[in-house]
């Protein structure tokens, strides 16, 4: 719960953005060092997820060499118990003549003891590395699985505002959790089969030569197919699996979408409805799995009858070899039991083959979200203490090329002024922001700070020195006190108090509860909609930039919290440039200037007074809103 609750936080990345700087910085603390993430080279049909996955555990070679010499160990201990089955036939068929009686122990009795002694101490070792090995390879693949998580949750945060608002938050939401666990499952018991089982090969192929070579090519007879098999089945697999890994980050997106528009549909009762949605996404997913099962669940059955060939063809051969007395009973039973143990481990293949491929799908998915390149990139100057000087020159811009959002814009803001921006819906108000946040780039003209370019200013820079209280307010799943430290961590008490009685929010924080240590819940869900706004208002206090943006933050709430907004920005305003978008035109009735935009252009500039006598667009809107004008029927 606690995990997919930050990780929801993706969807508050606009709100975050306009607090703090959570582009490059979070990607530089990523717990990859720069040097390692150069040398996972982008996906290409020649580069496989492995490769990439290879390079991202580089860093950790050691535990990984650990683990599996851990791993070889404790397969070489448990292919012990044959060879000592056939010391023991060995001693009770030869007795002094045994084995172990050319070692020097002549009594039967001393050989069993030292066979039980041996017997002891390779099952003991053999526990040990058991143990060593599953520590080693969990612990390894839980850093992994953490490190990817962060690498790719901190890659996401220098996207620019386009590729999340093209992207699902529940499918980016699958890949950072679900695929990221995924590879965790392939990690923990995967890697050790492959490595097991390459050693049992290699080990039982060596004891088979040296003690009856004439049989050790049939004990063998079965790998070529069994191989070919492999291959032919990871070419059918992987895009079933690729599949499987789709369909889940699509039900995922869905139960997100759903679960964040619960009060809409329950409004609507759209329950069934989106119920057969539902069903009908997690039916597609059912189906895709439905074909990989078919498919992997084929292997093993496969895999089995090959071994038989192998296993009778030695258990025959063997015997009759024991019979004409050109092979020994002892060396007889150990090729048995070790033929068993070389060829049955092989029916496993196919569980192990079929989790790197649920680990490929994902890590495919994941590598994809790393390959995204940012376009919005931090630029070389620096800006430490900004004055406040805004300007836009003739800037246009467009989300879709076919309907401009901006036509050669220009305006500009004087450090400490108060400016009003207003206009109908669709107009190009919130889009000035986004450009001044740098959440877009320009597609023609400048958008500057104090003279500077924003795009050729850092970007922690840029968005610390402005302060946004947006119409949709962003609360984390936190306390009160929590949110409105948020743009300044570490703020005391004291600070966050006086932010609080400076946004009007402190009287009713101390009627609650738990007072400042109130939890608001995921989104803020807890308070009213005129408490977030407050509470949005103090973080911005708090964060004391010299330019503050409200973006129609007082257009969904009741008169009084808009007084209360109104008193609040008489206080703030002082010494500070303050940007107000608003549709109520009493929010900015006292600003310095105002700016009304249509279609994305500058059609009226002036106070209030100006505008009102001039009987445009301005004062069309003032009669309507104070009821002077009327509309006939």
């Amino acid at each position: 719960m606690v995990l997919a609750s930050r990780l929801s936080a993706v969807e508050g990345v606009i709100g975050a953005r306009a607090y703090a700087s959570l582009a490059s910085p979070l990607y530089a603390d990523s717990p990859y060092p720069a040097s390692v993430r150069q040398q996972v080279t982008p996906m290409t049909t020649d580069t496989p997820a492995l490769r990439r996955l290879i390079g991202y555990a580089r860093p950790h070679r050691r535990q990984v060499w650990k683990a599996t010499a851990a791993s070889i160990l404790n397969k070489v201990f448990d292919l012990a118990p044959p060879l000592l089955i056939g010391v023991s036939v060995d001693i009770v068929v030869a007795q002094e003549d045994s084995f172990l009686a050319g070692l020097g122990v002549s009594s039967v009795l001393a050989q069993l003891w030292v066979l039980a002694a041996v017997t002891f101490v390779i099952w003991g070792l053999e526990s040990l590395f058991e143990y060593l090995h599953g520590v080693w390879w969990r612990n390894l693949a839980q850093r992994l699985e953490h490190e990817l998580r962060m690498d790719a949750y901190g890659h996401t945060q220098t996207l620019e505002m386009a590729y999340f608002e093209q992207q699902h938050t529940g499918e980016l939401m699958a890949v950072l959790n679900d695929d990221v666990n995924q590879l965790e499952r392939f990690l923990d018991h995967g890697a050790n089969d492959l490595i097991q089982l390459a050693t049992t090969t290699l080990v039982i192929g060596a004891v088979f030569f040296v003690v009856a070579p004439q049989v050790a090519w049939l004990a063998f007879l079965p790998m070529p197919l069994i191989m070919w098999g492999s291959f032919r089945f990871q070419k059918r697999i992987a895009p079933r699996y690729a599949e499987v890994r789709r369909r889940a980050g699509l039900i995922n997106s869905r139960l997100a979408n759903n679960l964040g528009g619960i009060a809409t549909i329950k409004s609507f009762t759209a329950e069934p409805i989106e119920t057969t949605r539902i069903a009908t996404a997690s039916d597609a997913y059912r189906e895709a799995n439905r074909s990989a099962i078919r498919l992997s669940s084929a292997f093993s059955p496969l895999i089995r009858m090959a071994i038989v060939v192998g296993f009778t063809a030695t258990l025959v051969l063997g015997g009759y070899l024991v019979t004409e007395g050109d092979l020994d009973v002892g060396p007889y039973t150990v090729l048995v039991f070790l033929t068993q143990r070389l060829l049955w481990p092989l029916t496993r293949l196919g569980e192990t083959v079929d989790l790197y491929h649920r680990a490929m799908a994902s890590t495919t998915r994941i590598l994809d979200v790393l390959d995204t390149e940012a376009t919005i990139v931090d630029g070389p100057a620096a800006l430490h203490q900004a004055k406040g000087d805004v300007s836009l020159a003739n800037v246009s811009f467009a989300y879709d090329p076919l309907a401009p959002a901006l036509n050669d814009l220009s305006f500009s803001v004087a450090a400490g002024e108060t400016v009003g921006i207003t206009g109908s819906t669709g107009s190009g108000k919130t889009t000035v922001i986004k450009l001044l946040l740098r959440f877009y780039d320009v597609d023609s003209g400048t958008v500057s700070i104090d003279g500077i370019d924003v795009s050729e200013l850092k970007l922690e820079d840029l968005r610390r020195a402005i302060g946004l209280v947006s119409q949709d307010v962003y609360l984390f799943d936190g306390s009160i006190s929590d949110n409105i430290s948020y743009g300044r961590p570490g703020a005391s008490r004291d600070d966050v108090v006086a932010a609080a009685a400076i946004a009007e929010a402190h009287q009713f924080i101390q009627e609650l509860p738990q007072g400042y240590d109130t939890i608001v819940g995921e989104r803020g869900q807890r308070l009213s909609g005129g408490q977030r706004q407050r509470v949005s208002l103090a973080r911005a206090v708090l964060k004391d930039p010299p330019i503050l943006v409200l973006d129609e933050a007082t257009s969904s709430v009741d008169n009084e919290t808009e007084a209360a907004i109104q008193r609040s920005l008489e206080r703030l305003a002082v010494g500070r440039t303050t940007i107000i978008i608003a549709h109520r035109l009493s929010t900015i009735r006292n600003a310095d200037r105002i700016y009304v935009l249509e279609d994305g252009r500058l059609v009226e500039t002036g106070s209030h007074d100006e505008l009102s006598d001039r009987g445009g667009v301005y004062a069309n809107l003032w009669s309507v809103q104070t009821g002077a004008a009327t509309t006939s029927t």
